[in-house]
């Protein structure tokens, strides 16, 4: 994705902005030849053979004895990257691979970009001469040799590694720090390069999805308001084919009826939005996919306020929106034959006088009223908006939302794992395999018809807090807007955030559900 100059708000002035990185991040490009090129720096990895690390193949590309590695401790452990000095000046790098599965080869390429990143900022704060990384014109360069066997899953897990490992959001002052800006994956004589770059331009979109989604959740909310966060969405989505942008204020919120999004929003200052990206291709087949993502730019919990430790995370709220526009212009950029509608509908949840209250009734688009219990179950307001106008206006043949939506989904499945609630068995068997392609982790959760009694509501037709499982109970309130048509609800409340880095995962926002919803609409078309 190229980069755009960051979208600001209108807004009344809350003391100076800051300047943020240009978002979306750039990403490293990754090219492929089929020769290993001297004086650029080159990476191989150590495989785990049946008498331990093989270190003498990993070695040979190097021309240098395997006792060079065993020197510097390298080992066959999947991501453990080492670099050791070449006679012939500049440096090399090894990285295990363990058994070299696909999905250890991501973690490897992920400790690489982070390991070069590192030895660059180190040569930057250090005044090192650019020799010490190889030739001045290659220091961010690296050339990565690819087995003999490697397969499309494979290069793409090792492409998605590359490309994320690296990342880095930094709001400073200070100029931006050198970075890895190309890869060389060198291909075997004999192989399809063609076929390879092709594997490679697909997993870099997929990866430029969920840099876009951590852009997005990583953006601090004195700047990321509703109007800022759409509006750069439409910004971004504006020149790409097929792809269309609409951004609704709160006078068409209105007028329109859609009273989940304007009570959440209503304690703010600054006002809700609705985005709508509607992908048209020409040649789409298949069913049309809706999918609604939770926008909160910044949650206090409202009058039923969070505690003070761990609210500055709440910055991150709107991480299922930020995954339903990265995988929207994932899916346009790939021209995939599908007809695909995002809805994000963004709202902060604020404290003060115009703030909606425990014991409100709330009217949502279509009508169905909602008794509030919390108001810091402020996702499922917004969503339940989005879900009816979806049903109502755009006649989805599949409907998925996700959200950062409980804190019971983070005590079931921790922090790596996204939660899948679904109405029939193929389509939770298309998000799990979706996401099991790109490396996205899902379990499946039950829609427990025991307490869909709970949901029902004394004052008004749902409750918003319903006793019971809190999971589950979200997504049975949920499927009271969802109109019978089939449906899924991603929870991503646990893995949409990581506090140290991991794989391809970095901390802060991760982007989680961004590739797998690109992928779902992929295995559609």
């Amino acid at each position: 994705m190229s980069g755009a100059s960051v979208f600001r708000s209108a807004q009344p002035a809350r003391g100076v902005e800051p300047e943020l990185p240009v978002i979306p991040t750039a990403l490293v490009e990754v090219d492929v030849v089929q020769r290993w090129r001297d004086g650029v720096p080159g990476a191989t990895g150590i495989f785990d053979g049946e008498s331990g690390p093989d270190l003498a193949a990993a070695a040979e590309p190097f021309s240098v004895d395997a006792e060079v590695l065993t020197a510097i401790g390298a080992s066959a452990s999947a991501g453990d990257a080492k670099a050791f000095p070449l006679r012939s000046g500049g440096i090399g790098w090894v990285v295990g691979v363990g058994s070299g599965e696909p999905a250890q080869w991501r973690t490897a390429g992920a400790a690489l970009a982070r390991a070069v990143r590192e030895r660059l900022t180190d040569a930057a704060d250090t005044d090192s001469e650019p020799g010490d990384l190889g030739e001045a014109s290659d220091a961010d360069y690296l050339q990565v040799r690819l087995p003999d066997d490697a397969g499309e899953e494979l290069i793409g897990e090792l492409t998605l590694g590359l490309a994320l490992g690296g990342y880095r959001f930094k709001v400073t002052g200070e100029p931006a720090p050198p970075r890895l800006r190309k890869v060389l994956l060198v291909a075997p004589e004999d192989a399809d390069v063609a076929a390879i770059r092709e594997h490679v331009r697909r997993a870099r979109e997929l990866a430029a999805a969920t840099a876009l989604a951590r852009d997005l959740a990583n953006a601090p909310s004195n700047v990321k308001d509703p109007a800022w966060f759409t509006g750069l969405a439409a910004e971004l989505a504006g020149p790409i084919a097929n792809l269309t942008a609409t951004v609704r204020d709160e006078k068409w919120l209105a007028d329109h009826g859609f009273g989940g999004i304007l009570a959440v929003g209503g304690g703010s200052a600054r006002p809700p939005r609705l985005l709508q990206l509607d992908y048209r291709p020409q040649d789409a087949t298949g069913p049309h996919l809706v999918l609604v993502g939770k926008g909160i730019t910044f949650d206090t919990g409202g009058i039923s306020l969070k505690p003070a430790d761990g609210m500055h995370l709440m910055r991150t709220d709107m991480s299922g929106g930020a995954a339903v526009i990265g995988a929207l212009l994932a899916i346009a950029r790939l021209g995939l034959p599908v007809k695909v509608t995002g809805l994000v509908p963004s709202a902060e949840n604020h404290v003060s006088g115009t703030a909606y209250r425990p014991g409100d009734v709330v009217r949502h688009y279509g009508g169905k009223t909602t008794e509030v219990g919390n108001t810091d179950a402020e996702g499922r307001m917004v969503l339940a908006d989005a879900m009816a106008y979806a049903v109502d206006e755009l006649q989805p043949d599949l409907l998925v939302d996700v959200a950062t939506l409980t804190g019971a989904m983070k005590v079931a499945l921790g922090l790596r794992t996204g939660g899948l609630f679904a109405t029939d068995d193929e389509l939770a068997e298309q998000i799990t395999g979706a996401g099991g392609r790109v490396g996205e982790a899902w379990w499946r959760m039950p829609l427990l018809e025991d307490h869909a009694e709970a949901v029902e509501g004394a004052l008004s037709d749902v409750k918003q807090t319903p006793a019971g499982p809190g999971g589950i109970t979200a997504a049975l309130f949920l499927r009271e807007f969802t109109g019978g048509v089939r449906w899924a609800h991603l929870d991503i409340a646990g893995p949409a955030r990581a506090d140290k880095d991991y794989s391809e995962v970095t901390v802060g926002g991760t982007g989680f559900a961004a590739r797998t919803l690109a992928e779902l609409a992929a295995s559609l078309g």
